[in-house]
């Protein structure tokens, strides 16, 4: 099970950070490179606890579902969302936020199971994890740079 960590300082306040965080639209625009939309559940503004939402993106040129739901919540401090449905075996992709230097760390601990045994193994080795990573770090940095500019 591979676990990804990226943590990124973001010179803004904490609450800021959280929100944009589990913004949908948000999320939408730095994901735009997949054509990432909200399709169902909470399509825009803010998510909540208990709140689902299902977004339907193109990745290694497959268009996909996947949907999660948010089943921890502690503003501005963390939150969890984790797989209901979609292409990963599960997930769970947490959260968290703190107070550092006169700023907000922001720190993704993104954990998953890829389908198919053996075969998914092979995946995350060969190209699975850095995509995930990669991706991670494209939202963070925006995240990061839509914050700083407000």
């Amino acid at each position: 099970m591979p676990i990804i960590k990226v943590s990124m300082l973001i010179n803004a306040p904490i609450e800021l950070c959280f929100n944009l965080a589990r913004n949908i639209d948000i999320h939408m625009e730095s994901t735009s490179h997949t054509n990432e939309k909200a399709v169902k559940g909470r399509i825009s503004g803010l998510i909540e606890l208990g709140e689902s939402v299902t977004w339907e993106a193109t990745h290694f040129g497959i268009r996909q579902q996947l949907t999660s739901i948010i089943t921890e919540f502690d503003p501005p401090n963390s939150f969890v969302d984790e797989m209901v449905s979609g292409a990963f075996k599960r997930f769970r992709h947490e959260h968290v936020f703190e107070l550092k230097y006169g700023g907000t760390l922001m720190t993704d601990v993104f954990e998953y199971t890829s389908p198919m045994g053996a075969l998914g193994k092979l995946a995350d080795i060969l190209f699975l994890k850095s995509y995930m990573e990669r991706l991670l770090w494209k939202r963070n940095t925006y995240i990061k740079n839509y914050a700083e500019k407000l």
